[in-house]
């Protein structure tokens, strides 16, 4: 064996346990967040991914109102003689009160997305709280409809938001079948072709009537592949409407 200096002893110093339970608290607080997941939602949080009663799809929306984006929208419900579940950001929805007013006036559903569109990777209850409650406040004001559900951004539960909405009686729901619009070369086609496999008895679908945090003029794609995508659960013989119909407790 060649001859060397000794090995260096590692000896922790007096932060690594600081360190661990930093570690460990965010794990803690992450936790949840695996309900993102697909098979995790599929097979252990059924509710909280949004299966509800077997002859109906639940329509929903993320990231708005958006001036440009929502008003399409609206319209082509209007023709498709669906309603849905819009989750508002209240940052837009500040910028966009009017538009809020007449998602309710059509006949639509409000929810909590939240008031920026972020993960709280690090645990901070006050914050979590605070913004939750400042979004569920200006969406009852400005829509004169008290908001039942919240979805996190990304789908990210973390326990600080899970107990924030707990305390604002919301009760969280993500998703089953999404088009993933967002995402690079994404058209109407290929959204229909991605939600094709998970439009079934009892679905979530996820859409975005708005790009703010995508990239731009991606809700077009999603717009041109919402009439299939409804025609689609007709033919099933799915009723298509708003979480407020979906069954869930």
């Amino acid at each position: 064996m060649p001859m060397g200096r000794p090995p260096t002893r590692v000896r922790f110093t007096p932060m690594a346990p600081v360190l661990l339970a930093a570690s460990a608290v965010e794990a803690v607080h992450l936790a949840p967040a695996v309900s993102r997941l697909a098979p995790v939602r599929r097979l252990a949080c059924r509710e909280l991914a949004g299966y509800g009663r077997p002859t109906h799809v639940a329509l929903t929306f993320d990231d708005g109102p958006d001036p440009e984006g929502t008003p399409r929208f609206l319209k082509l419900l209007d023709q498709l003689d669906v309603r849905a579940t819009f989750f508002l950001l209240g940052s837009e929805l500040e910028r966009s009160p009017d538009l809020g007013r007449e998602l309710v006036a059509r006949g639509h559903e409000v929810a909590v997305h939240g008031w920026y569109h972020r993960v709280p990777w690090r645990p901070a209850a006050r914050r979590d709280l605070a913004e939750l409650t400042r979004a569920a406040d200006l969406i009852a004001t400005v829509c004169r409809q008290p908001p039942r559900w919240y979805r996190p951004p990304y789908g990210v539960l973390t326990r600080g938001l899970r107990a924030a909405a707990r305390q604002l009686e919301l009760r969280p729901v993500l998703w089953t079948a999404w088009g993933r619009e967002w995402t690079a070369g994404a058209s109407p086609a290929s959204v229909h072709a991605t939600l094709l496999p998970e439009l079934r008895a009892g679905a979530t679908v996820l859409l975005h009537d708005s790009d703010c945090t995508s990239p731009p003029g991606s809700w077009r794609t999603a717009l041109g592949a919402l009439p299939r995508a409804v025609e689609r659960c007709r033919e099933l013989g799915l009723e298509v409407g708003p979480l407020r119909d979906h069954g869930l407790r």
